[in-house]
Protein backbone atom coordinates (compact mmCIF):
# COMPACT_ATOMS: atom_id res chain seq x y z
CA UNK A 1 0.00 0.00 0.00
CA UNK A 2 3.04 2.06 0.08
CA UNK A 3 3.29 2.24 -3.89
CA UNK A 4 -0.04 4.83 -3.78
CA UNK A 5 0.98 8.18 -4.71
CA UNK A 6 -2.00 10.45 -3.50
CA UNK A 7 -0.72 13.47 -5.21
CA UNK A 8 -0.22 11.70 -8.36
CA UNK A 9 -4.09 10.15 -8.23
CA UNK A 10 -5.73 13.21 -7.60
CA UNK A 11 -3.96 15.32 -9.71
CA UNK A 12 -5.18 12.63 -12.68
CA UNK A 13 -9.10 12.65 -11.76
CA UNK A 14 -8.76 17.09 -10.99
CA UNK A 15 -7.61 16.78 -14.77
CA UNK A 16 -10.57 15.29 -15.52
CA UNK A 17 -12.82 17.09 -13.78
CA UNK A 18 -11.17 20.33 -15.37
CA UNK A 19 -11.65 19.05 -18.97
CA UNK A 20 -15.62 17.93 -18.37
CA UNK A 21 -16.50 20.86 -16.67
CA UNK A 22 -15.00 22.85 -19.57
CA UNK A 23 -17.16 20.76 -22.06
CA UNK A 24 -20.15 21.15 -19.69
CA UNK A 25 -20.01 25.00 -19.77
CA UNK A 26 -19.80 24.50 -23.65
CA UNK A 27 -22.91 22.14 -23.59
CA UNK A 28 -24.42 24.93 -21.29
CA UNK A 29 -24.79 27.68 -24.06
CA UNK A 30 -27.27 25.66 -25.69
CA UNK A 31 -29.46 24.94 -22.57
CA UNK A 32 -32.26 27.08 -23.44
CA UNK A 33 -35.91 25.03 -23.02
CA UNK A 34 -37.37 22.56 -20.76
CA UNK A 35 -36.23 19.73 -23.70
CA UNK A 36 -32.73 21.03 -23.71
CA UNK A 37 -32.55 20.59 -19.83
CA UNK A 38 -34.29 17.51 -19.66
CA UNK A 39 -34.12 15.87 -22.86
CA UNK A 40 -30.79 17.30 -24.08
CA UNK A 41 -32.94 18.77 -27.66
CA UNK A 42 -33.48 15.46 -28.42
CA UNK A 43 -30.32 15.57 -30.18
CA UNK A 44 -27.94 12.56 -29.62
CA UNK A 45 -27.78 9.92 -32.17
CA UNK A 46 -28.53 6.30 -31.54
CA UNK A 47 -24.70 5.49 -31.08
CA UNK A 48 -23.85 8.32 -28.82
CA UNK A 49 -27.10 7.78 -26.56
CA UNK A 50 -25.83 3.84 -26.43
CA UNK A 51 -22.63 5.53 -25.21
CA UNK A 52 -24.37 7.46 -23.10
CA UNK A 53 -26.39 4.47 -21.62
CA UNK A 54 -23.56 2.75 -20.93
CA UNK A 55 -21.87 5.23 -19.19
CA UNK A 56 -24.90 5.84 -17.02
CA UNK A 57 -25.33 2.05 -16.35
CA UNK A 58 -21.58 0.96 -15.95
CA UNK A 59 -21.86 2.15 -12.72
CA UNK A 60 -19.60 1.96 -9.50
CA UNK A 61 -21.35 -1.02 -8.88
CA UNK A 62 -20.05 -2.59 -12.64
CA UNK A 63 -16.45 -1.58 -12.09
CA UNK A 64 -15.81 -1.97 -8.33
CA UNK A 65 -18.08 -3.96 -6.73
CA UNK A 66 -18.65 -6.73 -9.25
CA UNK A 67 -14.62 -6.80 -9.52
CA UNK A 68 -14.51 -6.93 -5.93
CA UNK A 69 -17.33 -9.64 -5.80
CA UNK A 70 -15.84 -12.33 -8.68
CA UNK A 71 -12.34 -11.88 -6.71
CA UNK A 72 -13.64 -13.05 -3.11
CA UNK A 73 -16.71 -15.08 -4.41
CA UNK A 74 -15.99 -16.52 -7.74
CA UNK A 75 -18.76 -17.72 -9.67
CA UNK A 76 -21.27 -16.52 -7.24
CA UNK A 77 -19.70 -12.51 -7.86
CA UNK A 78 -19.96 -13.12 -11.63
CA UNK A 79 -23.94 -13.59 -11.80
CA UNK A 80 -24.12 -9.93 -10.87
CA UNK A 81 -22.48 -9.29 -14.46
CA UNK A 82 -25.07 -11.73 -15.92
CA UNK A 83 -27.99 -10.43 -14.50
CA UNK A 84 -27.16 -7.04 -14.94
CA UNK A 85 -26.47 -7.77 -18.81
CA UNK A 86 -29.68 -9.44 -19.12
CA UNK A 87 -31.52 -7.44 -17.76
CA UNK A 88 -31.04 -5.06 -20.90
CA UNK A 89 -33.32 -7.57 -23.11
CA UNK A 90 -36.24 -6.99 -21.35
CA UNK A 91 -35.77 -3.35 -21.44
CA UNK A 92 -35.28 -3.74 -24.84
CA UNK A 93 -38.24 -6.18 -26.13
CA UNK A 94 -40.63 -4.52 -24.24
CA UNK A 95 -39.76 -1.17 -23.06
CA UNK A 96 -37.33 1.43 -24.95
CA UNK A 97 -39.20 1.86 -28.05
CA UNK A 98 -42.96 1.92 -26.43
CA UNK A 99 -41.37 4.69 -23.73
CA UNK A 100 -39.78 6.95 -25.84
CA UNK A 101 -43.01 7.05 -28.39
CA UNK A 102 -45.17 7.70 -25.29
CA UNK A 103 -43.34 10.04 -23.25
CA UNK A 104 -42.12 13.53 -22.59
CA UNK A 105 -39.28 13.60 -20.41
CA UNK A 106 -39.80 11.54 -17.59
CA UNK A 107 -41.54 8.11 -16.52
CA UNK A 108 -44.66 9.67 -14.84
CA UNK A 109 -45.59 10.88 -18.55
CA UNK A 110 -46.25 7.79 -19.82
CA UNK A 111 -47.62 5.97 -16.39
CA UNK A 112 -50.19 9.29 -16.60
CA UNK A 113 -51.20 9.04 -20.27
CA UNK A 114 -54.35 6.95 -19.79
CA UNK A 115 -54.51 7.67 -16.11
CA UNK A 116 -55.92 9.98 -14.00
CA UNK A 117 -52.84 12.83 -13.77
CA UNK A 118 -52.55 13.87 -10.76
CA UNK A 119 -52.31 10.90 -7.89
CA UNK A 120 -50.41 8.75 -10.74
CA UNK A 121 -47.84 11.53 -11.46
CA UNK A 122 -47.22 12.06 -7.88
CA UNK A 123 -46.91 8.38 -7.02
CA UNK A 124 -44.44 8.04 -10.16
CA UNK A 125 -42.36 11.12 -8.95
CA UNK A 126 -42.26 9.39 -5.26
CA UNK A 127 -40.93 6.04 -6.95
CA UNK A 128 -38.18 8.02 -9.33
CA UNK A 129 -37.45 9.82 -6.20
CA UNK A 130 -36.92 6.25 -4.08
CA UNK A 131 -34.86 4.47 -6.63
CA UNK A 132 -32.18 7.27 -7.54
CA UNK A 133 -31.65 7.70 -3.33
CA UNK A 134 -30.72 3.63 -2.93
CA UNK A 135 -28.93 4.36 -6.45
CA UNK A 136 -27.01 7.12 -5.10
CA UNK A 137 -26.02 5.81 -1.22
CA UNK A 138 -24.30 3.26 -3.79
CA UNK A 139 -22.11 6.08 -5.75
CA UNK A 140 -21.65 7.87 -3.04
CA UNK A 141 -20.69 4.85 -1.44
CA UNK A 142 -18.10 3.65 -3.99
CA UNK A 143 -16.94 7.40 -3.52
CA UNK A 144 -16.10 6.54 -0.23
CA UNK A 145 -14.20 3.23 -0.52
CA UNK A 146 -12.14 5.21 -3.61
CA UNK A 147 -11.14 7.82 -1.29
CA UNK A 148 -10.16 5.62 1.55
CA UNK A 149 -7.77 3.61 -1.12
CA UNK A 150 -5.90 6.64 -3.11
CA UNK A 151 -5.77 9.24 -0.60
CA UNK A 152 -4.78 7.69 2.76
CA UNK A 153 -7.87 8.90 4.35
CA UNK A 154 -8.93 6.97 7.27
CA UNK A 155 -10.31 9.09 9.65
CA UNK A 156 -14.60 9.59 9.22
CA UNK A 157 -14.17 13.25 9.35
CA UNK A 158 -11.42 12.93 6.18
CA UNK A 159 -13.61 10.71 4.20
CA UNK A 160 -16.94 13.04 4.93
CA UNK A 161 -15.19 16.13 3.18
CA UNK A 162 -14.26 14.36 0.12
CA UNK A 163 -17.45 12.22 -0.34
CA UNK A 164 -19.31 16.03 0.15
CA UNK A 165 -16.18 17.33 -2.77
CA UNK A 166 -17.66 14.28 -5.48
CA UNK A 167 -21.08 15.50 -4.62
CA UNK A 168 -20.42 18.91 -5.14
CA UNK A 169 -18.95 18.57 -8.33
CA UNK A 170 -21.66 16.47 -9.82
CA UNK A 171 -24.08 19.49 -8.69
CA UNK A 172 -22.17 21.41 -10.69
CA UNK A 173 -22.70 19.31 -13.82
CA UNK A 174 -26.06 19.45 -13.33
CA UNK A 175 -26.70 22.50 -12.52
CA UNK A 176 -24.61 24.04 -15.34
CA UNK A 177 -25.02 21.57 -18.49
CA UNK A 178 -28.18 19.82 -17.60
CA UNK A 179 -29.03 16.43 -20.01
CA UNK A 180 -27.05 17.46 -22.33
CA UNK A 181 -23.72 18.19 -20.36
CA UNK A 182 -24.40 15.36 -18.29
CA UNK A 183 -24.60 13.13 -21.24
CA UNK A 184 -21.08 14.22 -22.79
CA UNK A 185 -19.92 13.22 -19.45
CA UNK A 186 -21.13 9.64 -19.67
CA UNK A 187 -20.07 9.41 -23.26
CA UNK A 188 -16.32 10.50 -22.31
CA UNK A 189 -16.76 8.05 -19.26
CA UNK A 190 -17.80 5.11 -20.79
CA UNK A 191 -14.89 5.29 -23.48
CA UNK A 192 -12.53 6.04 -20.74
CA UNK A 193 -13.93 3.04 -18.43
CA UNK A 194 -14.56 0.56 -21.55
CA UNK A 195 -10.10 1.32 -22.33
CA UNK A 196 -9.08 1.08 -19.28
CA UNK A 197 -10.94 -1.83 -18.75
CA UNK A 198 -9.48 -3.72 -22.07
CA UNK A 199 -6.03 -2.25 -21.37
CA UNK A 200 -6.12 -4.18 -17.89
CA UNK A 201 -7.78 -6.90 -18.86
CA UNK A 202 -5.31 -7.71 -22.07
CA UNK A 203 -2.73 -7.04 -19.25
CA UNK A 204 -3.94 -10.04 -16.90
CA UNK A 205 -5.00 -12.00 -19.73
CA UNK A 206 -0.91 -11.19 -20.86
CA UNK A 207 0.72 -12.42 -17.56
CA UNK A 208 -0.81 -16.25 -18.00
CA UNK A 209 -0.01 -16.54 -21.78
CA UNK A 210 -3.33 -15.29 -22.70
CA UNK A 211 -5.20 -18.80 -21.07
CA UNK A 212 -8.07 -18.18 -19.29
CA UNK A 213 -7.82 -22.16 -17.49
CA UNK A 214 -4.19 -20.52 -15.95
CA UNK A 215 -5.78 -17.58 -14.30
CA UNK A 216 -8.82 -19.56 -13.05
CA UNK A 217 -6.48 -21.95 -11.87
CA UNK A 218 -4.20 -19.76 -10.24
CA UNK A 219 -6.81 -18.00 -8.45
CA UNK A 220 -8.07 -20.79 -6.86
CA UNK A 221 -4.86 -22.36 -5.75
CA UNK A 222 -4.31 -19.35 -3.73
CA UNK A 223 -4.43 -20.30 0.25
CA UNK A 224 -6.08 -17.20 1.57
CA UNK A 225 -8.84 -17.96 -0.79
CA UNK A 226 -12.06 -19.98 -1.37
CA UNK A 227 -9.91 -22.67 -3.30
CA UNK A 228 -11.85 -24.73 -6.20
CA UNK A 229 -15.30 -23.01 -4.78
CA UNK A 230 -14.39 -20.14 -6.57
CA UNK A 231 -14.85 -21.50 -9.84
CA UNK A 232 -18.27 -23.56 -8.75
CA UNK A 233 -21.47 -22.07 -8.07
CA UNK A 234 -22.08 -21.83 -4.41
CA UNK A 235 -19.28 -19.89 -2.78
CA UNK A 236 -21.63 -17.10 -1.55
CA UNK A 237 -25.23 -18.76 -2.04
CA UNK A 238 -25.21 -22.18 -1.77
CA UNK A 239 -24.72 -22.53 1.92
CA UNK A 240 -28.52 -23.37 2.53
CA UNK A 241 -32.14 -23.04 1.47
CA UNK A 242 -32.10 -19.30 2.42
CA UNK A 243 -29.15 -18.17 1.11
CA UNK A 244 -30.58 -20.00 -2.36
CA UNK A 245 -33.66 -18.41 -1.80
CA UNK A 246 -31.51 -14.95 -1.51
CA UNK A 247 -29.84 -15.74 -4.80
CA UNK A 248 -33.23 -16.06 -6.77
CA UNK A 249 -34.22 -12.34 -5.29
CA UNK A 250 -31.49 -11.17 -6.25
CA UNK A 251 -31.32 -12.42 -10.01
CA UNK A 252 -35.28 -11.06 -9.98
CA UNK A 253 -34.38 -8.10 -9.03
CA UNK A 254 -31.09 -7.70 -11.42
CA UNK A 255 -33.29 -9.15 -13.92
CA UNK A 256 -36.33 -6.91 -14.17
CA UNK A 257 -34.93 -4.21 -12.01
CA UNK A 258 -33.19 -2.10 -15.37
CA UNK A 259 -36.48 -1.94 -16.96
CA UNK A 260 -37.57 0.05 -14.56
CA UNK A 261 -34.76 2.19 -13.85
CA UNK A 262 -35.77 5.83 -13.78
CA UNK A 263 -32.24 7.45 -15.19
CA UNK A 264 -31.91 4.84 -18.01
CA UNK A 265 -35.61 5.36 -19.50
CA UNK A 266 -35.47 8.97 -19.34
CA UNK A 267 -32.24 8.45 -21.33
CA UNK A 268 -34.54 7.43 -24.42
CA UNK A 269 -36.07 11.24 -24.24
CA UNK A 270 -32.75 12.18 -25.35
CA UNK A 271 -33.12 10.89 -29.03
CA UNK A 272 -35.18 12.26 -31.85
CA UNK A 273 -37.18 8.85 -33.01
CA UNK A 274 -38.05 5.43 -32.39
CA UNK A 275 -35.59 3.99 -34.50
CA UNK A 276 -32.67 5.78 -32.64
CA UNK A 277 -33.60 4.32 -29.07
CA UNK A 278 -33.89 0.89 -30.60
CA UNK A 279 -30.16 1.63 -32.18
CA UNK A 280 -28.88 3.53 -28.91
CA UNK A 281 -30.21 0.24 -26.62
CA UNK A 282 -28.50 -1.87 -29.37
CA UNK A 283 -25.01 -0.37 -29.10
CA UNK A 284 -25.22 -0.20 -25.22
CA UNK A 285 -26.17 -3.91 -25.11
CA UNK A 286 -22.86 -4.21 -26.78
CA UNK A 287 -20.53 -2.40 -25.33
CA UNK A 288 -22.13 -3.20 -21.78
CA UNK A 289 -21.40 -6.75 -22.84
CA UNK A 290 -18.13 -6.49 -23.71
CA UNK A 291 -17.38 -4.66 -20.36
CA UNK A 292 -18.94 -7.40 -17.92
CA UNK A 293 -17.03 -9.96 -20.05
CA UNK A 294 -14.00 -7.86 -18.91
CA UNK A 295 -14.93 -7.93 -15.33
CA UNK A 296 -14.35 -11.80 -15.25
CA UNK A 297 -10.58 -11.40 -16.34
CA UNK A 298 -10.23 -8.25 -14.17
CA UNK A 299 -12.14 -9.77 -10.98
CA UNK A 300 -10.24 -13.41 -11.26
CA UNK A 301 -7.24 -11.24 -12.39
CA UNK A 302 -7.68 -9.80 -8.74
CA UNK A 303 -8.51 -12.71 -7.08
CA UNK A 304 -4.68 -14.21 -8.23
CA UNK A 305 -2.20 -11.28 -8.41
CA UNK A 306 -3.53 -9.37 -5.31
CA UNK A 307 -5.65 -12.08 -2.84
CA UNK A 308 -8.56 -11.84 -1.18
CA UNK A 309 -7.12 -11.48 1.62
CA UNK A 310 -5.49 -8.20 0.84
CA UNK A 311 -8.59 -6.94 -1.00
CA UNK A 312 -10.89 -7.90 2.29
CA UNK A 313 -8.34 -5.82 4.35
CA UNK A 314 -7.74 -3.06 2.40
CA UNK A 315 -9.80 0.23 2.78
CA UNK A 316 -13.08 -0.26 0.80
CA UNK A 317 -12.80 -3.65 1.58
CA UNK A 318 -13.97 -5.37 -1.85
CA UNK A 319 -14.51 -2.74 -3.85
CA UNK A 320 -10.96 -2.21 -3.69
CA UNK A 321 -10.30 -5.16 -5.57
CA UNK A 322 -10.03 -3.43 -9.03
CA UNK A 323 -7.77 -0.52 -7.88
CA UNK A 324 -5.43 -2.99 -6.11
CA UNK A 325 -5.42 -4.97 -9.18
CA UNK A 326 -4.30 -1.28 -11.22
CA UNK A 327 -1.72 -1.21 -8.70
CA UNK A 328 -0.01 -5.04 -9.04
CA UNK A 329 0.13 -4.35 -12.60
CA UNK A 330 0.83 -0.91 -13.62
CA UNK A 331 2.09 0.72 -10.42
CA UNK A 332 0.94 3.82 -9.09
CA UNK A 333 0.20 5.38 -12.49
CA UNK A 334 -2.41 2.90 -13.68
CA UNK A 335 -3.62 3.02 -10.34
CA UNK A 336 -3.81 6.86 -10.56
CA UNK A 337 -5.72 6.55 -14.19
CA UNK A 338 -7.87 3.46 -12.66
CA UNK A 339 -9.22 5.63 -10.08
CA UNK A 340 -9.72 8.47 -11.71
CA UNK A 341 -11.70 7.01 -14.26
CA UNK A 342 -13.93 4.73 -11.01
CA UNK A 343 -14.28 8.40 -9.75
CA UNK A 344 -15.39 9.38 -13.50
CA UNK A 345 -18.09 6.99 -13.03
CA UNK A 346 -19.43 7.61 -10.10
CA UNK A 347 -19.60 11.40 -10.85
CA UNK A 348 -21.54 10.65 -14.54
CA UNK A 349 -24.13 8.00 -12.92
CA UNK A 350 -24.66 10.37 -10.17
CA UNK A 351 -25.07 13.33 -12.12
CA UNK A 352 -27.56 11.01 -14.30
CA UNK A 353 -29.71 10.37 -11.25
CA UNK A 354 -29.62 13.77 -9.68
CA UNK A 355 -31.07 15.09 -13.26
CA UNK A 356 -33.90 12.23 -13.31
CA UNK A 357 -34.80 12.69 -10.10
CA UNK A 358 -35.03 16.42 -10.19
CA UNK A 359 -36.41 16.27 -13.63
CA UNK A 360 -39.55 14.14 -11.67
CA UNK A 361 -40.18 16.33 -9.09
CA UNK A 362 -40.19 19.78 -11.19
CA UNK A 363 -42.00 18.07 -14.33
CA UNK A 364 -44.44 15.48 -12.12
CA UNK A 365 -45.20 17.37 -8.85
CA UNK A 366 -44.62 21.05 -9.47
CA UNK A 367 -46.15 21.46 -13.07
CA UNK A 368 -48.61 18.95 -13.02
CA UNK A 369 -49.89 18.49 -9.67
CA UNK A 370 -49.03 20.97 -7.68
CA UNK A 371 -49.84 24.21 -10.67
CA UNK A 372 -51.95 21.70 -12.05
CA UNK A 373 -49.91 22.23 -15.89
CA UNK A 374 -50.03 25.66 -15.95
CA UNK A 375 -46.42 26.80 -15.34
CA UNK A 376 -43.86 28.51 -17.71
CA UNK A 377 -40.64 26.27 -19.01
CA UNK A 378 -38.39 28.46 -16.86
CA UNK A 379 -39.90 28.33 -13.89
CA UNK A 380 -40.22 24.55 -14.27
CA UNK A 381 -36.36 24.41 -15.13
CA UNK A 382 -35.71 26.95 -11.99
CA UNK A 383 -37.27 23.91 -10.14
CA UNK A 384 -35.42 21.27 -11.23
CA UNK A 385 -32.39 23.19 -10.03
CA UNK A 386 -33.51 23.60 -6.59
CA UNK A 387 -34.74 20.08 -6.23
CA UNK A 388 -31.20 19.14 -7.88
CA UNK A 389 -29.70 21.18 -5.09
CA UNK A 390 -31.53 18.92 -2.50
CA UNK A 391 -30.96 15.73 -4.08
CA UNK A 392 -27.62 16.17 -3.90
CA UNK A 393 -27.09 17.04 -0.26
CA UNK A 394 -29.38 14.26 0.61
CA UNK A 395 -27.28 12.41 -1.57
CA UNK A 396 -23.98 13.25 0.34
CA UNK A 397 -25.34 12.36 3.80
CA UNK A 398 -26.22 8.97 2.66
CA UNK A 399 -23.06 8.40 1.41
CA UNK A 400 -21.54 9.68 4.10
CA UNK A 401 -23.59 6.95 5.84
CA UNK A 402 -23.26 3.69 3.80
CA UNK A 403 -19.65 4.11 2.49
CA UNK A 404 -19.04 0.60 3.94
CA UNK A 405 -21.28 -1.13 1.65
CA UNK A 406 -20.60 -3.57 -1.29
CA UNK A 407 -21.93 -1.31 -3.91
CA UNK A 408 -22.71 -3.69 -6.40
CA UNK A 409 -25.39 -5.10 -3.30
CA UNK A 410 -26.50 -2.02 -2.85
CA UNK A 411 -27.58 -1.64 -6.27
CA UNK A 412 -29.10 -4.73 -6.04
CA UNK A 413 -31.27 -2.74 -3.55
CA UNK A 414 -32.30 0.32 -5.78
CA UNK A 415 -33.33 -2.72 -8.69
CA UNK A 416 -35.29 -4.71 -6.58
CA UNK A 417 -37.34 -1.18 -5.73
CA UNK A 418 -36.88 -0.12 -8.76
CA UNK A 419 -38.55 -3.78 -10.35
CA UNK A 420 -41.44 -3.50 -7.47
CA UNK A 421 -42.58 0.10 -7.52
CA UNK A 422 -42.00 0.85 -11.78
CA UNK A 423 -42.44 -1.90 -13.88
CA UNK A 424 -45.27 -3.74 -13.08
CA UNK A 425 -47.11 -0.37 -13.62
CA UNK A 426 -45.02 0.42 -16.77
CA UNK A 427 -45.69 -3.06 -18.62
CA UNK A 428 -49.34 -3.21 -16.99
CA UNK A 429 -50.36 0.41 -18.77
CA UNK A 430 -47.76 -0.59 -22.17
CA UNK A 431 -50.34 -4.07 -22.72
CA UNK A 432 -53.48 -4.09 -20.25
CA UNK A 433 -55.98 -2.60 -22.24
CA UNK A 434 -58.34 -2.35 -18.66
CA UNK A 435 -55.69 -1.26 -16.11
CA UNK A 436 -56.62 1.91 -15.05
CA UNK A 437 -55.81 4.32 -11.92
CA UNK A 438 -56.72 2.64 -9.11
CA UNK A 439 -54.88 -0.21 -10.66
CA UNK A 440 -51.49 1.78 -10.95
CA UNK A 441 -51.22 3.52 -7.41
CA UNK A 442 -51.97 0.25 -5.75
CA UNK A 443 -48.59 -1.49 -7.94
CA UNK A 444 -46.58 1.22 -7.13
CA UNK A 445 -47.44 2.36 -3.80
CA UNK A 446 -47.98 -1.63 -2.67
CA UNK A 447 -44.85 -2.36 -4.61
CA UNK A 448 -42.51 0.30 -3.24
CA UNK A 449 -44.02 0.07 0.63
CA UNK A 450 -43.23 -3.46 0.49
CA UNK A 451 -39.55 -3.03 -1.07
CA UNK A 452 -38.79 -0.61 1.32
CA UNK A 453 -40.04 -2.30 4.49
CA UNK A 454 -38.34 -4.98 3.80
CA UNK A 455 -35.29 -4.33 2.91
CA UNK A 456 -35.43 -1.79 6.45
CA UNK A 457 -36.10 -5.22 8.22
CA UNK A 458 -34.09 -6.94 6.61
CA UNK A 459 -30.03 -8.20 7.21
CA UNK A 460 -28.68 -5.77 5.18
CA UNK A 461 -29.61 -3.04 7.91
CA UNK A 462 -29.29 -4.91 10.61
CA UNK A 463 -28.21 -7.99 12.36
CA UNK A 464 -25.25 -9.05 10.43
CA UNK A 465 -21.81 -9.05 10.01
CA UNK A 466 -22.40 -6.62 6.90
CA UNK A 467 -25.16 -4.79 7.73
CA UNK A 468 -25.41 -0.89 7.35
CA UNK A 469 -26.15 -0.10 10.95
CA UNK A 470 -23.57 -2.46 12.87
CA UNK A 471 -24.51 -3.88 16.47
CA UNK A 472 -28.66 -3.16 16.05
CA UNK A 473 -30.53 -6.17 14.93
CA UNK A 474 -34.32 -5.36 14.24
CA UNK A 475 -34.09 -7.78 11.01
CA UNK A 476 -37.48 -9.49 10.61
CA UNK A 477 -37.23 -10.55 7.06
CA UNK A 478 -34.67 -13.31 6.36
CA UNK A 479 -33.47 -12.16 2.73
CA UNK A 480 -31.24 -9.59 1.85
CA UNK A 481 -32.62 -8.68 -1.04
CA UNK A 482 -36.40 -8.22 -0.93
CA UNK A 483 -37.20 -9.09 -5.07
CA UNK A 484 -38.83 -12.32 -4.40
CA UNK A 485 -41.76 -11.10 -2.64
CA UNK A 486 -41.81 -7.34 -3.46
CA UNK A 487 -42.13 -7.87 -7.40
CA UNK A 488 -44.71 -10.45 -7.54
CA UNK A 489 -46.71 -8.58 -4.56
CA UNK A 490 -47.00 -5.40 -6.64
CA UNK A 491 -48.02 -7.10 -9.98
CA UNK A 492 -50.97 -9.15 -8.25
CA UNK A 493 -51.66 -5.72 -6.14
CA UNK A 494 -51.74 -4.00 -9.87
CA UNK A 495 -54.12 -6.52 -10.98
CA UNK A 496 -56.06 -6.31 -7.86
CA UNK A 497 -56.87 -2.47 -7.68
CA UNK A 498 -58.26 -2.92 -11.71
CA UNK A 499 -60.04 -5.99 -10.54
CA UNK A 500 -61.63 -4.09 -7.78
CA UNK A 501 -61.85 -0.66 -8.62
CA UNK A 502 -64.80 0.79 -10.52
CA UNK A 503 -62.62 3.25 -12.15
CA UNK A 504 -63.58 3.27 -15.57
CA UNK A 505 -60.79 2.98 -18.25
CA UNK A 506 -60.70 5.89 -21.09
CA UNK A 507 -60.61 3.75 -24.13
CA UNK A 508 -60.39 6.74 -26.17
CA UNK A 509 -57.16 7.50 -24.62
CA UNK A 510 -55.97 3.50 -24.52
CA UNK A 511 -56.68 3.27 -28.15
CA UNK A 512 -54.63 6.75 -28.56
CA UNK A 513 -51.51 5.39 -26.98
CA UNK A 514 -51.34 2.22 -28.39
CA UNK A 515 -51.02 3.77 -31.87
CA UNK A 516 -48.62 6.12 -30.45
CA UNK A 517 -46.82 3.92 -28.72
CA UNK A 518 -46.53 1.24 -31.69
CA UNK A 519 -45.81 3.44 -34.37
CA UNK A 520 -44.49 6.28 -32.80
CA UNK A 521 -47.22 8.36 -34.41
CA UNK A 522 -47.50 11.73 -32.02
CA UNK A 523 -44.27 10.74 -30.32
CA UNK A 524 -42.72 14.22 -28.85
CA UNK A 525 -39.93 15.05 -31.67
CA UNK A 526 -36.59 16.89 -31.70
CA UNK A 527 -36.66 20.82 -30.87
CA UNK A 528 -35.61 22.65 -33.42
CA UNK A 529 -33.11 25.64 -31.91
Amino acid sequence: MSEINPVLNMSIFGLFVAVTLFIVFRASRNTRTAADYYAAGRSFTGPQNGFAIAGDYLSAASFLGICGAIAINGYDGFLYSIGFLVAWLVALLLVAELLRNTGKFTMGDVLAFRMRQRPVRAAAALATLAVSFFYLLAQMAGGGSLVNLLMGIEGEVGQAIVIAVVGVVMILYVLIGGMKGTTWVQIIKAGLLIAGALAMTVWVLALYGFNLSELLGRAAARPDGAGQDLLAPGAKYGENLLTQLDFISLALALVLGTAGLPHVLMRFYTVPTAKEARRSVVWAISLIGLFYLFTLVLGYGAGALVGPEEISSAPGGANAAAPLLALALGGPLLLGFIAAVAFATILAVVAGLTITASASFAHDVYVNVLRKGKESAVNEVKVARVTALVIGACAIAGGILAKDQNVAFLVALAFAVAASANLPTILYTLFWRRFNTTGALWSMYGGLGAAIVLIVFSPAVSGSETAMIPGADFALFPLSNPGLVSIPLSFLLGWLGTMLSKDPADPEKQAEMEVRSLTGAGAEKAVAH
